[in-house]
């Protein structure tokens, strides 16, 4: 089944770099994931996550605040 991934963020440098690593996560890895950026302020709001970037799988939040590294992403995309 199709993973659903949301990168929460206004575009801010961190936010980029996150959806990067995700990006490569899911290529290098074939995983089956459909990646949507969520910059809207007021979407973002919703998942009530105050500190981005913000990483959500399959509507859980997995990470808040900071960069993961390749490995921890693919560790939650398992």
């Amino acid at each position: 089944m199709s993973k659903v991934i949301k990168i929460l963020g206004t575009g801010c440098p961190k936010c980029q770099s996150m959806t990067g690593v995700v990006k490569d996560v899911v290529s290098e890895n074939h995983i089956d994931a459909s990646i949507e950026k969520v910059e809207d302020i007021m979407e973002i709001m919703k998942f009530n996550v105050m500190t981005t970037p913000a990483l959500v799988i399959d509507g859980a939040i997995t990470i808040k605040g900071r960069v993961p590294s390749k490995d921890e992403v693919l560790e939650l995309l398992k």
